[in-house]
């Protein structure tokens, strides 16, 4: 098994560290980078899980992109999309309801497309996201192509 980063080989204590706590093999030089960013930026685990499977698709993200007001989980740059990778779905508030509106209105005025993906889909569902997710891309390409 390789590293989904830079491609070398991974030995046996990289692989096991590697699966059990990010659940993707990566060597250790990058998990430490990947442990970093999840711990300074808050970022879900399933953030990453998704980052390397749309890697994998030919997607070219981008992880904790700045958008000169906040860290999205997710970019998708090229087509302009925003990914951020929910995990207390099921008790938002009004105010946070209201919160992401206002954030989704502000991406869209900046020619932004904001996707919110609960992060049950990405832990037992990351094909068919990642198969979802690529229609939507390629949808949006054909959508800024018309422009």
């Amino acid at each position: 098994m390789n590293c989904l980063e830079c491609n070398t080989e991974l030995d046996r204590s990289e692989r096991t560290y590697s699966m059990e706590t990010l659940g993707i093999s990566l060597c250790n030089a990058h998990i430490d980078r990947i442990e970093k960013i999840i711990k300074t930026k808050h970022t879900p685990l399933e953030a990453v899980q998704l980052y390397y499977a749309l890697k994998k698709a030919g997607l070219h993200p981008t992880l904790e992109w700045w958008d000169g007001r906040r860290s999205i989980d997710i970019a998708i740059s090229r087509v302009k999309l925003n990914i951020e990778i929910e995990s207390n779905y099921e008790t938002i508030s009004h105010e946070q309801a209201i919160k992401d509106l206002e954030e989704a209105m502000l991406s869209f005025k900046n020619g932004f497309t904001t996707i919110r993906i609960p992060d049950v889909l990405v832990k037992y569902h990351l094909k068919d996201t990642v198969k979802n997710l690529t229609g939507i891309v390629e949808g949006l390409k054909i959508n800024l192509k018309a422009i």
